[in-house]
Parts: C-alpha cells; structure tokens; sequence
C-alpha cells in the first residue's frame, strides 16, 4: 500500500467516523451480545459503512471485523496468507453510550501473517495514528519516534485493567503496586496509541481479542515501542484467543515492568 492508498484509508476512517460516530455519541440505544458485551446502533452503521468502503476500494481483500459471527472470523483466519482487513468499528462501546470521551475506530491490513498496516482514529480530538510496518507511525502528520523517558517504573503512570487479570497477579497489583498512579480508560485502541505517544508509560491488560490489538501494536512497535504476552511472546498471533497484554514505550520501563511481572520477553529491548 502506497502513500496515496495510506492517505485514501485514513480518510475513509475519518470521514465514516464524523458522519456515523459523532451524530449518535450519548444518543443511541443499546443492546447486549450473547457473550455480554454491549453493541449499539453506532457499532453496527460504522462496520456497515466500512465494509462497503473496504469492499469498494479493495475488493480483492478480506476483511474480519468484530461485529462478525464467530464462524465468520475463524472462516477469515483459515485463509492462509491472503491479505485481511482486522476492524473493530467502535472500541470502547461502553464509553460511547455512557457520553465517556474515550473511544476510537481500529484497523489493521493483515497480511503474510502480520500487521503491515494500523490504523486508529479519536474522532472527538480528530486524532489519527497510523503506521506502516518498518516505515514509523505517526499522529496526524507528526512522527512518533522511539524515546527514552528517563523515568524509573516507580514514578511510572500505569493503564492497568485489573478485572481481566489471574487473581494473584491483581492481587499483587492491588497490594503492592510498583507504579506511581494508575488509569484504565475502556478503550484498549486507545490506551496502545496514547502508549505510542507517551501518554502512558507502562500498560498490562488481561484479555484483549485480536480486533483490540492488531492495529496497536505495529503502532507501539513503529514508534518504538515494546510488548510482549505475560508468557513472554509476541501479542500478534491472528487468532482468536484473548492474549494477555505487556507493554511500554521506553526500553528501561520495560525490562522494569517485565521484571516486576516475572515476564520473560521472547524478544527483549536490545
């Protein structure tokens, strides 16, 4: 994909955000899907819009979205190598009815196996992160390069979802926390880019789904950025299974934060 094509998908996502997310923010009804999570109006007109965007610009790619049911997405992953769109058309629905001003659209192209590129979009600050595999990431037109924070995990800001979590590692978070102040904000889109951007310093999430993650992490990993799973391996697998979360931005914080958590990085900062 060419700067141009990059420049027509981030448009796509941001015209498709402002004309069907803004006009229903706070203002829609909702409902609950058979695994508990909440779905509303504005969920469903999105993944509409951009399935017939996606489909219409590039009709020779796939596309797995979260709206999609479960046969449909394990039908999508067992394509092989084929390129595939991954969409979550609004992450942070809970957010979104309740009037909270934290949610965003996520997509990322998916091909030989991996991300190549992400895509995620805060259409209330009209903040859009995208990155290109071996090429960067940016925020609108600003590069997001690597940086060292020069801050010890101790005086760390942690975006921690402790609810996911196993029991004795919440605990121990609870207990003894080795940060200096914790959020979670209900958007995991949200929480990898404002990582990227150094907004946070630490992350640990405890069962994020593929749609959660795809784009987040080529962004995090464009912009220098390092995660892993709480077994030390990549986050990107392409399946469906929810994978527990590590991440920094600086590679100190992050060998600190691995060490706290016992974790073991496959591949650690070098």
């Amino acid at each position: 994909m060419g700067d141009a094509e990059l420049n027509l998908l981030r448009r796509l996502i941001v015209d498709a955000a402002r004309e069907e997310l803004l006009p229903r923010f706070n203002a829609v009804s909702h409902s609950f899907k058979a695994d508990g999570s909440l779905i509303t109006e504005a969920d469903l007109a999105m993944d509409a819009r951009l399935h017939s965007e996606l489909a219409h610009h590039w009709p020779e790619i796939g596309l797995l979205s979260e709206e999609m049911p479960a046969e449909e997405q394990e039908a999508r992953l067992a394509t092989g190598d084929a390129p595939w769109w991954c969409l979550d058309p609004l992450d942070g629905t809970n957010n979104f009815a309740a009037g909270l001003p934290a949610f965003a659209v996520s997509l990322a192209l998916i091909e030989g196996g991996r991300p190549e590129i992400g895509l995620i979009y805060d259409p209330l600050r009209d903040e859009c992160f995208s990155a290109r595999a071996g090429q960067g990431a940016w925020l609108n037109e600003l590069s997001l390069g690597p940086r060292c924070l020069h801050r010890p995990l101790a005086h760390a800001m942690a975006l921690v979802d402790l609810k996911r979590l196993p029991r004795p590692l919440a605990s121990r978070i609870a207990e003894h926390p080795p940060y200096g102040s914790q959020r979670n904000f209900g958007s995991c889109a949200l929480e990898w880019v404002w990582m990227a951007a150094g907004r946070g310093h630490v992350c640990l999430h405890g069962g994020q789904k593929l749609w959660d993650y795809a784009a987040g992490t080529l962004i995090l990993e464009e912009a220098g950025g390092f995660s892993c799973t709480l077994e030390g391996d990549p986050v990107f697998r392409g399946g469906l299974a929810p994978r527990l979360v590590v991440c920094a931005l600086d590679p100190e914080l992050f060998r600190s934060w691995c060490e706290w958590l016992e974790v073991r990085p496959a591949a650690p900062p070098g």
